[in-house]
């Protein structure tokens, strides 16, 4: 590694989101949202949608969102230890239901309004930039039940206003946005639903088209009326390379790439479809026309930084035989050999972070933010409370200094906030024990314990890197 320092106002920070911290779900006027219907041992892939003024939950089940980490109540105490740390930004999002309780109403909910605008004051009480997620998968319930979700085009309307009051009410508090969370995901269902119903597939095509818009529609509003604003995409990492030098494997890697990764990016940083699109399109069967005046809106409405989640690494080859991996964020590929993989089935690979950074900025020439990258493990607290975790430590030192490499080779890396600076919600498991974060929270996967925050080795670890700028690692 060289000795190349990170610039010195690099955002270091941490990241989480509503649906997996906040609690409080039906709390301060806030309505129903698709991410309360999970319950525990479930993915957001599994959400069953139910009624919306009274939906049918288990008796027998646990949902592991209606408390999350009850970051609602917690707020204060958590961002004095993010200022502990160093926290120069911080993650988060906006639970569109605590603002719109139905998605459809003509006034917000006052409640939420002022819910985050206290947060975000506290926030800046420690000077902490809020990164803030407009939209990380959880949508008022109404509008997925009722209206259908995001293939009806009035949810491409229903964001704008929601857009416009949050905009305005948080004018001078929050400066940096992200439309959708992980935009890319509606595509991910292909790699695991093989030979998936037409109709599913022209409802994912048609339901990202209208995120693609809506999210086009709010930068464009922040360009014109708030120029202090900085609005960015957030494409979830799907980093894919040859199992073997087979050339057939080699292309089955760019056309995965093209389709999990640049596919969203492309529309988002670039303003238009990519080339390869109407291959995708006619190799999946479906007859997606972009509407004539969608495109202007897409060309007018380009992100104006890139940020994404950055966790591992997957591989495709032809060689249907090889064994495959685990489902680690949406990847279900084939095993790398060279690398090594989590106890989720996660392979753990920061040679790979360096060379996404690269393949992204070349690609794109606008500024990068990592703004999801850790390790979920199951920690212990020892007798004396103390609790460590020096296998996170490792991943992390690791991909810091990868970034660190990226940023010599020339990239504009401005930002790194890991995921799960606290613990919360596993998005992907419904559970605590799946643990990212340098703060412990004492619940568990069936809901008990004390919600006490405790402070993990990683904890001074990450204080003693954000201090030093990147260069103390040890």
């Amino acid at each position: 590694m060289s000795d190349f320092r990170v610039p010195e106002n690099f955002l270091w920070g941490g990241a989480i989101s509503a649906n997996q911290a906040e609690g409080a779900y039906r709390e301060g006027g806030r309505g129903i949202s698709n991410i309360d219907l999970i319950p525990h041992g479930s993915s957001r892939m599994d959400v069953k949608l139910g009624k919306v003024s009274d939906p049918e939950l288990q008796t027998d089940a646990f949902y592991p969102s209606h408390e999350a980490i009850d970051f609602y109540h917690h707020y204060k105490e958590d961002i004095a230890l993010f200022a502990e740390m160093g926290f120069k930004m911080f993650r988060m999002s906006i639970s569109w239901s605590r603002i719109f309780p139905k998605g459809i109403e003509e006034e917000p909910n006052r409640e939420g309004i002022e819910f985050y605008r206290n947060v975000f004051t506290e926030l800046r009480k420690y000077d902490i930039e809020p990164l803030v997620t407009m939209c990380h998968y959880d949508t008022p319930l109404y509008l997925e039940e009722v209206l259908g979700g995001w293939t009806n085009r009035q949810l491409v309307d229903a964001f704008e206003k929601y857009a416009k009051v949050i905009f305005e009410e948080y004018k001078g508090l929050v400066r940096y946005w992200l439309t959708f969370n992980e935009i890319n995901s509606q595509l991910m269902m292909k790699n695991f639903v093989p030979n998936a119903p037409k109709q599913m597939l022209e409802n994912a095509y048609a339901g990202l088209h209208n995120q693609f818009v809506a999210s086009a529609r709010a930068v464009k509003l922040a360009h014109e009326q708030y120029p202090e604003y900085v609005v960015g995409c957030m494409i979830a990492g799907m980093t894919t390379y040859p199992l073997t030098c087979d050339p057939q494997d080699v292309l089955r890697a760019q056309h995965k790439m093209q389709e999990d990764f640049y596919y969203s990016g492309d529309v988002m940083i670039r303003g238009h479809y990519p080339v390869f699109a109407k291959r995708m399109w006619r190799e999946d069967g479906v007859s997606f026309e972009v509407p004539e005046e969608d495109l202007e809106i897409l060309k007018e409405g380009r992100a104006d930084f890139f940020s994404f989640s950055y966790y591992s690494t997957s591989c495709e080859t032809t060689h249907t035989d090889a064994p495959k991996d685990g489902a680690g964020n949406l990847v279900l590929g084939y095993k790398n050999p060279y690398i090594q993989y989590s106890d989720w089935g996660w392979g753990m690979d920061a040679d790979g972070l360096r060379y996404i950074l690269n393949e992204i900025y070349g690609r794109y020439q606008v500024p990068i933010m990592i703004v999801e990258n850790g390790l979920g493990a199951i920690d212990t607290v020892e007798a004396d409370g103390s609790i460590h975790d020096d296998y996170r430590i490792a991943y992390l030192k690791d991909h810091v200094r990868a970034m660190s490499e990226a940023i010599d080779d020339g990239v504009e890396l401005i930002a790194f906030t890991p995921w799960g600076c606290i613990d919360l919600v596993s998005a992907s498991t419904g559970e605590m024990r799946k643990r990212y974060g340098f703060i412990y929270v004492d619940m568990d996967d069936d809901g008990n314990g004390s919600m006490e925050r405790s402070r993990k080795d990683s904890f001074y670890w990450y204080k003693k890197v954000i201090a030093s700028n990147g260069e103390e690692l040890e």
